[in-house]
């Protein structure tokens, strides 16, 4: 007698040991060897929820394989209806079985009490039980949520990674303390719970950091993302730092010591809801706080007043009003104003906060431009820097940033510094260049990063070694500065990545 040609379909999550991958191919295994059926294939899904096909590879390739016409069996064998799927949907779970009944191909559930034969009863069971099987997660979700819940007002974690700054650790169920988890490690014992606890000196630092030049220097995210990146700092995935990054340390009740849940829903793997403030599951207090709380509530109300979304021509009514009350406007002035936006609301709006001002009509009595502009060279300086340490790098060269001075050391011998000199015109339409050194520091060569008129764009640079540069903290520079000086400029830092360039030596023997 010829035997049926079959593949196999297995599925576990993590809801029942019973339905292992080895105990659904047992089952299978003797179920075919009493139907006279050959299994020729396997397709296996482990560690995968059964609530829709998403993320199921190796279903997915089954229905592809039926569909394309490339399956060389004639059934399919599947341990019972809720390894085919717990959709929430039962006519999806139909509906995958109708791919394979209209090519042919019969689906057989090993372990369930009936035939499936395509009978009035064997429909009706095949219905109830698909139902029954959604209905069963839908039933431990929301115990698992209870749970979850529960756990979190203990003050435990649930999931996910610590998050920079933070580290996971590991206590028994009498919160005796046990290890320190490390990235990507789990409990063993179902009994353990995680807490949060501070991470290393050096990014709890960085993260304060972070929270002053936010609520004290109102600097963007953006701008606290360059100047980590020009500093060298990674986050806690080693990856360079962005806006939302940032905004996620700003924004997240852990670095207060707060265990916060369900501000997020997505549950039964269907639409993800963000949820209202009312609905979140809060222990304050959970974890030791390693930023202080009336900083962080600072920060809050920045990010509340930035997500307020007012036209522009809100904003400058507003600023107009403001400007009618008080008869003369200023950043502090505005940010001490709780109804108003801050003044980083409308730099990034509008450019820059001089540019909303004429907007309003308004000229201050001083020329305010010089602070824009030194702004933009804050942002600029951690980009410059970062873009030498590679152009080093590319030729062979090992640099790093002290952390103090901001000097590049190159392979442990030259020691760089950075200076970018802003441009002035004058009068008389002539081009000024103010350079400003720290004497003490003395490095072996001062690159001095000149700009041009737009203060945005690099115009040249001079490579300035401290032999022929002296102690002279000050200087101003020209357009033309003479060939004691010009002798220096260069369009790019081409010489000195050549300079710094590394050479083979031959030994005279």
């Amino acid at each position: 007698m010829k035997l049926v040609r079959a593949a196999q379909y297995v599925r576990m999550s993590t809801d029942l040991q019973k339905y292992s991958t080895e105990n659904q191919a047992e089952v299978i295994a003797a179920y075919a060897a009493r139907r006279g059926i050959e299994i020729v294939r396997t397709y296996a899904d482990e560690g995968r929820s059964g609530l829709n096909i998403a993320g199921r590879d190796a279903l997915r390739r089954l229905i592809d394989d039926v569909q394309s016409g490339n399956a060389d069996y004639d059934a399919i064998l599947v341990y019972d209806i809720s390894r085919w799927g717990r959709f929430q949907d039962a006519d999806e779970s139909a509906y995958y079985e109708f791919i394979c009944r209209e090519r042919g191909i019969h689906v057989h559930y090993c372990a369930e009490q009936f035939d499936n034969d395509g009978s009035f009863q064997a429909n009706v069971i095949k219905t109830v039980k698909r139902m029954m099987a959604g209905e069963y997660s839908r039933e431990l979700s929301t115990k698992v949520f209870a749970g979850q819940c529960r756990l979190i007002a203990m003050g435990y974690r649930q999931g996910g990674p610590a998050g920079y700054g933070l580290r996971r650790y590991l206590v028994n169920e009498r919160n005796e303390p046990k290890t320190l988890l490390a990235a990507g490690e789990q409990k063993s014992l179902q009994t353990d719970r995680v807490i949060l606890v501070p991470g290393p000196d050096v990014e709890i630092e960085t993260v304060r950091r972070i929270y002053r030049w936010f609520v004290l220097e109102h600097r963007s995210e953006r701008e606290i993302a360059t100047a980590l990146n020009g500093e060298g700092f990674v986050t806690d995935l080693g990856k360079p730092w962005t806006r939302s990054v940032v905004r996620q340390i700003l924004s997240n009740e852990k670095y207060i010591g707060n265990n916060v849940y369900n501000r997020v829903s997505f549950k039964l793997k269907k639409q993800r809801v963000v949820n209202p403030p009312d609905m979140w599951i809060r222990r304050t207090g959970a974890f030791e706080a390693i930023v202080d709380p009336g900083l962080f509530e600072a920060a809050q109300t920045i990010l509340a007043e930035r997500a307020r979304r007012f036209s522009d021509s809100d904003l400058l009514t507003m600023l107009s009003d403001l400007l009618s009350t008080k008869g003369v406007l200023s950043g502090m002035i505005i940010d001490e104003v709780e109804s108003m936006p801050s003044t980083a609301a409308y730099r990034h709006r509008f450019g820059s906060l001089l540019r909303a001002y004429q907007l309003i009509g308004y000229t201050p009595d001083r020329d305010f431009r010089y602070v824009e502009t030194n702004r933009q060279l804050r942002l600029m300086h951690p980009e410059v820097v970062a873009s030498t340490v590679l152009g080093i790098e590319a030729v062979g060269g090992h640099v790093s940033v002290d952390g103090t001075t901001d000097l590049l050391v190159v392979n442990h011998e030259v020691t760089i510094a950075l200076v970018i000199a802003r441009c002035r015109t004058t009068a008389a339409g002539s081009l000024r260049w103010r350079v400003r050194l720290d004497a003490g520091l003395r490095p072996d060569i001062t690159v001095i990063v000149r700009l041009a008129p737009d203060n945005r764009t690099v115009r040249d640079h001079y490579l300035l070694p401290w032999i022929d540069l002296g102690a002279e903290p000050r200087f101003g520079m020209g357009e033309d500065n003479g060939i004691m000086l010009d002798a220096y400029r260069a369009e790019d830092l081409s010489p000195l990545y050549h300079l710094l360039r590394r050479h083979a030596v031959e030994y005279a023997l």
